[in-house]
Order: C-alpha cells, then structure tokens, then sequence
C-alpha cells in the first residue's frame, strides 16, 4: 500500500515538471518518466501491449490497516522482448537516488501542507460550544466536588493485572512488519522489473501473499481477544479473593459510609437542580403573568379541588358522611410540632406562634399549589400577602389570629369553623392540608371547660372521613408514653391504611433518649399500637421561632448526615427530612383522590336527583331560589317600597303631618295656653298671656314636637308600605326581613339637626300674625275650635264616667254595680255641680273654705272624703263646665266676623279665642308645608340610603340571612343549589384530572 501511495506521488511530480518545464518546447516523451509512473499510470503507452488483470473484491474486505477503501489498481505485465539499455548504470542508479530525495522532500513538504489546511477547515466547521455552555449543569463543572477520584484511582487494578488485559503487541508489530516487507521488498526499480519481467505468475503470487497475511493478522487478532478475556476472568477472579480477605464488619461500615455519603451527595444535587428548576418554571410563569404567550392560563388541578372542598365546607359544616373526599388531616398533641411541620412544607412561618399557649384556635385548610411568586391569599379576600417579605408573613399571622378569635364563640376556647388559606409559591407540592387545634390532656385556667372534648370532636369528624390522609405528629423530645394522639388515631384508622407518621424534634430526642433503639422502635411502630404507611423523622429547627425556613433545612441536613441513627441504619435516608415527607405526602394524596372522586361524584349526583325530586312535588310552580336569590328578591321589593314614599301626594302628606302635630300639642295648648289665658277677666289680659305662653312654646317645645312627629309619620308609611299586602303575589317569607330591615333602617336614621332652628322661625312668624282675611277663614277657625273643644270634652266625659262609674241605665241593663271609691266621688261630684250651679263664673280653682265645706257636707251624709280626692273631682267638673261654656261662646262667635273686623268696638261679643285657634291652625298648616318639603326633598332619600346600607350590611352577614329567611323551602333550595355546585365542579375536576392522565 505504502509503494502504492509511493507510485501515485512519483506519477504526479512528473505531471507537474511535464506542464511547467520552461526550457524544453512540446511534450516530454514517456520514456523520461519515472519506471513506477510509466508501469502503473501510462498503461495505454504503445509500447505497453498487455494489461495486468484488476485486483478482486475480496481484497478489500480483507484490509483492516486503514479505514479508506483501497484505490483499485491496474498494473500492466510487461512481455519478455528487447529493451534499449545504456552502458552507465552508475549515474543511472545515481540520478535515481537523487530523485528519490527530492520525491520524498516534496512529499513531506506538500503532505503537511495539505494536512494542516485539512485541520483548519475541521476546526472552522466546529461551532463555537461556549455559547453553549449554560445547557449544562453547574454539577458537570463541578463533578470533583462530588466524585472522589482518588479513591476510584486506588480501586482501579495495578499496572501489572492492566498488561494481562491488553493485547501482545509484540506480534502485532511483528505481523505489521510482515505486511511492510511484503510491500516494501527490493528497490522501486527492481519492484516494476519484477512486475514486468514475471507477469501473471507473479500477480497470483502477490493476491496470495496478501490474502494469507490478512488471515493470518484476523486470528491473530482473535486469539489476544482471547487472551484479553482469559485475563479479565483472572482479574475478577484475584479481585474477588482479594476482596474475600476483607472482614464483613469493615465491608459493611464501608459500604454504609459510602451509601450514606452518597444518598447525601445526591440529595444535595437533586436540592440543587430543583433550585435551578424552580427558578426557571419561576421565570416562566412570570413571562406567562406578563402576557408575552398571551394564552389563557387553566386553573391548576389542586385549585379546582380546593374549590370543591371550600363548597363542601359551606354546604356542610358538620362533614356529613357524603363528604369523604380527600384531606390531609394534620393531628398531634398540643406543642408536637404539628403548625412546624406543615410550615416546612408550605416554606413559609405563616402561622402565629406562642410558647406553651394554644395558638391553633380553628381548623385552618391551607391549599398548597404551585405558582410564580410565594404568595398567600385567603378564600373570602383579594389581598396576597408576600411571603418572601417579613413585614407581609407578621400581617398574615396577624389576620390568622384574629379570624380564629373572631370564629370562637364567648364562653369558648376553640371552634369548628374553618378557616382557609391558599398558599402558592415555585416548587411546592400541591395538596390540601387542615392543620387542627393539638390535643390536651387536661384544661388549664382560663380554657372552656368543655375544651377537652370539642378538640376530640373537631379531630374525629376530620378522620373519620374514610379517604382523608392522618398525618400524626408525635413529640420526640418527651416520653412516648405521655402521648394522647396515637390512641385516637389508632380508634379511627386501626390498620394503618391512611395515615403517615411523623416524630419531630429528633434531635432533641437523640441527646436526651439514653438507648437509640427507642427511636427506632417508634419510628418502626413498635412502641406503639398504631399501624401507619409510612414512618418519617423530622427536624424543625433549634426552638428559636425567628429561624427562618432556609436554616431550619441546612439545620437539619446537617443533623440528619451526622446523625448516629443513619449512620448505624436505625433509620433509612428516605425517612428523614422534611422534604421526603412532603413528597411522601403529596403522593398518597393523589393517589387517594384518584381512587376516591369519582366515587364521590356519583354520590352527588344521586343526592341531586332526591332533591329535585323532592322540589317537584312540594314546590311545583315556584322557582328553586337559594337564600341569597330570595334575599335579591326581597331586596329589590323593598327598595321599590322605599322608592315608592317620593310617589305620596304632598296633600297627604300635609294632612297627616298636621293632624299627627296637633295631637300630638292639642293638650299643651287646652290645658296650658287656653285655659289659664280664659281665666283672665278682659281681652287685653287674655291676649298678652296668650302671646307669652305661645313664645315660650315655641322656643323651646314646639320645633322639637313638630321634628318628631315628622319623623314619626315618614316612619308610619314606610311601615305601611313595608308591610301592606300585595295580593297573590305577596310571599310571607319575606316579612321577617322586612320588619329587620324597617327597625334598623329606623334606628339609624336621625333626622337633621338645623331642621328645627329654620323650623322655629317660621313657627314664631305664623304665630306672631292675628290677621283672618275673610269669613272661610274664620269660619274655619270656629269649627277647628269646636272639633278641639267636642274632643276635649268628650275626652272629660269619659274621665268622670271612669271616676263615679255606671249610671242608673248601665247598671239596670247591664248589671254593673259601682265600687265604694266611685261611690264617693259620685257623692263628691253632685255637690260640686250644686256649687257651680249657684255661681257659675266660678273661678277654676277651689279655696280652702269652699273645700272645708264641700268635705263637711259630705260628712254630713256620712260619706268620708279626703281633700285631694275633693280637688280631683273639681277638676274634671269645672273642665266639663268650661268646656261647655266654651262651646256655647263659640257658637255665637260664628256671626263676629263682622264685629272683629271693627274690633270689637260697641259690641259686648268678644271671639279672642277664636283668633288664638285661628294663629294655631295657621301655624299648623305651615309647619305641616315645611316639614312636607323637607321630608320630600330630603329624609326620603336619606332613609333610602339608609335601607340599602342595612341592605348591603344584611347581604354580608351570613347568619344573619339565615336568621332572617327561614324554612323547609329555602333549606332545600339551598342543598340543591349546594349539590349541583358541588357536582359541577366535581366533574370539571375529573376531566381535568383524566386529561393530565
């Protein structure tokens, strides 16, 4: 091959001096050339009559020097004839040498050349990997860090077990050598005499000297394989022994010393590469939330599941035996470590924290799933608190704290209602946790005394729960024996079959434990009854509660790889760590949902079905309204009503408002205006004492009577409106509403304050003018007086009936019989009328004589009376008296029009009374104008701003409307509407669920 390659370089060089020779004109003849080049490449020379047949196939196959085919060839014989030679075969042979230098020159020269541009093209061709650098892990930099490879250097075998192993290389040069002399034998000029002068006879023994070598270096090849395989058996085999002599004691601290190493080395990395993948799916989730996909995110698996479990819990406070979805129940005795663990897992201190006190008041669910920034929010609230900042972890445990002490009732300690929490962030492991108050064993001061048992309570609804997840927390630092947790989890779940144990504070545990193999026992459940499906040992920092989560992991990785426990197999490598049992957890987590919601599913869809059911044959006509669909209705009905006030005439609401005033004043003006101020014996007299009282009325009573009894008659409608029935389409279960929300409307609206200071102005004005226009006027002013004066005096006549009692005809036709008092002022008021009868101007008070003898009188006739008694019964018979007399005044009052316009003058008819009822009326009928415009113009819209104040407050307050709108019907709307909900988004979940299968 070599001569070959020799030939092709000869025949090329002498190309090039043929093309480029300047001194010599035409072609070179051929026999110029080299001998190799005219024998092998100037086959078709005239001189060369016979061609050397092509070598076969096989020869290549056979060729294992280089991994090029070989150049198919075609060498010429040469016959036996006359050849032309020269007589100086010393300066030939000499000439030759000389070319041969300058052939081997140049092709040293032209080969580097060629092979250094080669290696220049390959290396232009080679992308630049620098860029590329990051797609590999930091760990490939770093593999030193992690591989000891000293001591896989010692392991490897000695040089002297390597020389069995490699092949003989001695015969392999030496059959080499074979194939080089066979190529190489005899000068280039004696090789191509040799070629021509032997022809065919000497091309057979050429193939078959070639094929023989080549068959001979394939066995020889074979048997050093042989060898090489004979050797490696040799080796194992004295390793093996080797590794026989070493005891099992030290093998087997070996082989632990470097499993453990090697469990944590690849820990670290596995920590490390989630590190590096949480940063990325952060990055990208990141670039989702800014819209650079512009794609609508899906709700994650673990939200849509939450969303099922928080309608559950509103539906059914109690976890009625159809909820038995999946939960993970976090139990544990009070102190265990149960709020630690669960925040290990969720990688934040969410919770509040307290030394030796009860802090967990209230179930809280706290739903773990997976997002761009660690945040946390709660169900009924938009604010996300950052759980990355301090300032935001102090506020949420601020808030948890003060939801807890807002659900537990007065006179109790802990409470059912649950509290939930959403807690995302990058890499967490989504699952639904319900971190429940820790079991006591005795109540402290200060605690319900029913505390003990409601905790027994809460914790066995939660596990009862046939697919809910027990994680139990048990103290490692106090005796085993102390605790109360495992014999409750053991009632519920007596095989083990759904709950995880967990011993914290290991450490502790590990200093203060005298005999190791007392964790073991209860990390294997040998101390105690209870079966479980896993065993987990944690370790949740060193007690200080500002630790932050990142050291409490460095702590306790550094615990866990200098632990004794690991190091002498008491507990395997996933058993330890927070981190395992958070990924332990999350798998039996779902893989209980899996095995368990579509069970659930079809038990919802059963329940819907009953409750439709039952529906159609109580409710048939009437729409499946929910509490919170009635309470719209309701309010929109009576926002209609409170609309519906603005609608009243101002006529009506004037004539209310001046009928409900003078009732309301109508016995302070008879009683202390008209009558003191008639007592007086001229007009002058009369109407000074009139004005008097009428301005000390008015400053201080009567604006404040008017505001009242304005606010009393915009009270009295809306209740009328709010309670008025509407016929067929009035419905009673709203009237329990309606009345709440009328009394607290009423009781939060106050009427405003500068209404009576411009009200008692024109008060002052109306009384101030004595004018009457006309006779209408007038004659309205006599009969306003004479409607007051019948009133008063019927008012009067049933005073005196009620004092004496029945008269002759009562008590003949209805048997009624006076009692001994009545008996007395009977006697008492017969002889004051006879005294009245004898002076009728009497005055209205009595004298003492007059009482004196009025007592003796009746004395006299053996009835014994009391001197009080006597000024009693005066006062309702000169009120009857004057009354009457009034009355009589103001009928012949009906013709002074005429004199008041002159007066009074010549005339003895004096009507100052009538004046004084005409100033009242007026001043009624213009407070009734002022107090319509305000209540129209402004109290109406005010109390409507009011009602939907109580509205809204109402539609916030749960208990409230569920107070407020009773009944079987509303309570089953409400459970269907609950069900249908529960089954919608139950369905949703599945199809979520099987489209990430």
């Amino acid at each position: 091959m070599w001569r070959l390659r020799r030939a092709a370089v000869a025949c090329e060089v002498c190309q090039s001096l043929v093309k480029h020779s300047s001194g010599i004109k035409g072609s070179l003849p051929l026999q110029k050339l080299h001998l190799v080049s005219r024998s092998i490449y100037h086959s078709r020379h005239p001189t060369l009559k016979f061609q050397r047949p092509q070598l076969r196939a096989s020869f290549q196959q056979f060729s294992s020097l280089t991994n090029l085919p070989l150049r198919k060839l075609k060498l010429s014989p040469i016959k036996y004839g006359y050849q032309p030679r020269r007589n100086f075969w010393p300066a030939r042979l000499a000439s030759r040498l000389l070319k041969l230098r300058y052939l081997v020159l140049g092709s040293a020269v032209g080969g580097g050349y060629t092979a250094k541009k080669t290696f220049d093209q390959w290396k232009d061709m080679i992308p630049d990997l620098s860029d590329y650098k990051w797609i590999v892990p930091d760990i490939v930099w770093e593999i030193d860090e992690y591989i000891d490879f000293e001591k896989i250097r010692k392991a490897l075998p000695d040089s002297e077990d390597l020389a069995k192993l490699t092949p003989d290389f001695d015969k392999i040069v030496e059959s080499l050598s074979l194939l080089k002399d066979f190529f190489t034998t005899g000068s280039p000029g004696e090789t191509a005499f040799r070629a021509t002068d032997h022809g065919s006879e000497s091309d057979k023994h050429y193939k078959k000297g070639l094929l023989g070598e080549l068959i001979l270096l394939q066995q020889q090849i074979q048997e050093h394989e042989e060898e090489a395989r004979r050797a490696a058996g040799q080796y194992s085999t004295s390793y093996a022994q080797q590794k026989r002599k070493v005891s099992d004691k030290e093998k087997i601290d070996q082989l632990q010393e470097e499993l453990l190493h090697t469990q944590l080395k690849y820990q670290r990395i596995l920590e490390r590469l989630e590190k590096e993948n949480k940063e990325l799916r952060k990055l990208v989730l990141q670039k989702d939330d800014k819209g650079i996909h512009h794609r609508k995110l899906k709700k994650s698996l673990i939200d849509m599941y939450s969303e099922v479990l928080d309608v559950l819990s509103d539906y059914d406070a109690s976890y009625n035996t159809q909820d038995h979805l999946p939960r993970v129940v976090v139990v544990g005795d009070q102190s265990a470590g149960k709020t630690s663990v669960l925040e290990m897992i969720a990688q934040a201190r969410i919770f509040p924290r307290g030394s030796g006190e009860m802090m967990t008041r209230s179930p809280v669910k706290v739903t773990l799933s997976e997002g761009p920034h660690h945040v946390a929010l709660f169900k009924d609230s938009s604010r996300e608190f950052d759980l990355t900042k301090e300032e935001d972890l102090a506020a949420l445990r601020h808030e948890i704290e003060l939801r807890m002490r807002k659900n537990v009732k007065e006179g109790c300690t802990v409470s059912p209602e649950t509290i939930s929490l959403n807690v995302k962030g990058p890499g967490l492991q989504r699952m639904v946790l319900v971190d429940l108050p820790g079991v006591i064993n005795t109540v402290t001061s200060g605690m319900a005394p029913d505390t003990k048992e409601t905790i027994f309570n809460i914790s066995k609804a939660y596990m009862q729960n046939p697919n809910a997840i027990i994680l139990c927390i048990q103290d490692g630092s106090v005796d085993a024996e102390r605790s109360i947790v495992t014999d409750l989890v053991s009632q519920m779940d007596p095989h083990g079959r759904r709950t995880i144990f967990v011993l914290t504070k290991v450490d502790l545990a590990e200093k203060n434990v005298a005999s190791p193999s007392r964790i073991q026992q209860i990390i294997e459940g040998k101390l105690f009854p209870m079966k479980a499906l896993g065993y987990f040992a944690v370790v949740t920092g060193k007690g200080n509660s500002s630790e932050s989560i990142e050291a409490i992991k460095e702590y306790e990785e550094e615990f866990f790889q200098n632990s004794k426990l690991l190091k002498t197999s008491m507990l395997k490598a996933h058993q330890v760590t927070t981190r395992n049992l958070s990924l332990a957890v999350s798998d039996c987590f779902w893989k209980m949902v899996r095995e368990s919601v579509e069970q659930q599913a079809d038990s919802f869809k059963a329940t819907r079905f009953n409750l439709e059911t039952e529906w159609k044959n109580n409710y048939p006509r009437l729409r499946e309204l929910d509490r919170n669909e009635l309470f719209e209705k309701a309010k929109n009905e009576i926002l209609d009503e409170v609309i519906s006030l603005s609608q009243v005439t101002p006529k009506h609401w004037e004539e209310i408002l001046q009928q409900s005033l003078w009732e309301r004043v109508s016995t302070h003006v008879i009683e202390n205006i008209y009558l003191p101020a008639a007592q007086t014996m001229n007009s002058g007299t009369f109407n000074t004492t009139v004005d008097i009282k009428l301005k000390q009325w008015t400053d201080k009573q009567l604006p404040n009577k008017a505001v009242e009894v304005a606010w009393e008659t915009l009270q009295e409608e809306f209740s009328r409106f709010m309670t008025e029935p509407k016929g067929k389409e009035h419905d009673d279960i709203f009237d329990k509403l309606k009345e709440a929300v009328k009394e607290e409307s009423i009781k939060r609206h106050k009427w405003n304050d500068f209404a009576e200071d411009s009200l008692r102005v024109i008060q002052h004005n109306a009384l101030e003018d004595r004018s009457i226009s006309d006779k209408q006027q007038w004659d309205a002013a006599i009969y306003f007086m004479e409607e007051a004066l019948q009133a008063r005096l019927k008012d009067t006549e049933n005073a005196i009936e009620n004092m004496i009692g029945p008269d002759w005809k009562k008590r003949w036709l209805y048997w009624k019989n006076r009692t001994q008092e009545q008996c007395v002022h009977n006697e008492t008021k017969n002889e004051l009328e006879k005294m009245l009868k004898c002076n009728e101007e009497h005055p209205a008070y009595l004298a003492s004589d007059e009482i004196t003898t009025v007592r003796k009188n009746l004395e006299s006739r053996g009835v014994e009376v009391d001197p009080s008694l006597i000024k009693d019964t005066w006062h309702q018979v000169y009120r009857r008296h004057f009354l009457k007399t009034a009355l009589t005044h103001c009928n012949l009052c009906r013709r002074g029009f005429y004199y008041y316009q002159r007066h009074f003058v010549d005339s003895e008819l004096e009507c100052n009374d009538v004046v004084l009822f005409w100033r009242i009326q007026r001043m009624l009928g213009i407070t009734a104008n002022t107090l319509r415009q305000q209540l129209t113009n402004t109290e109406v819209r005010r109390l409507e701003k009011n009602v939907k104040e109580v509205l809204e407050d109402f539609a916030e307050d749960s208990e409230k409307k569920v107070k407020l709108l009773t009944g079987k019907r509303v309570q089953l709307a409400e459970d269907l509407k609950k069900v249908r909900e529960i089954q919608e988004k139950l369905d949703a979940f599945i199809e979520a669920l099987h489209q990430e299968k």
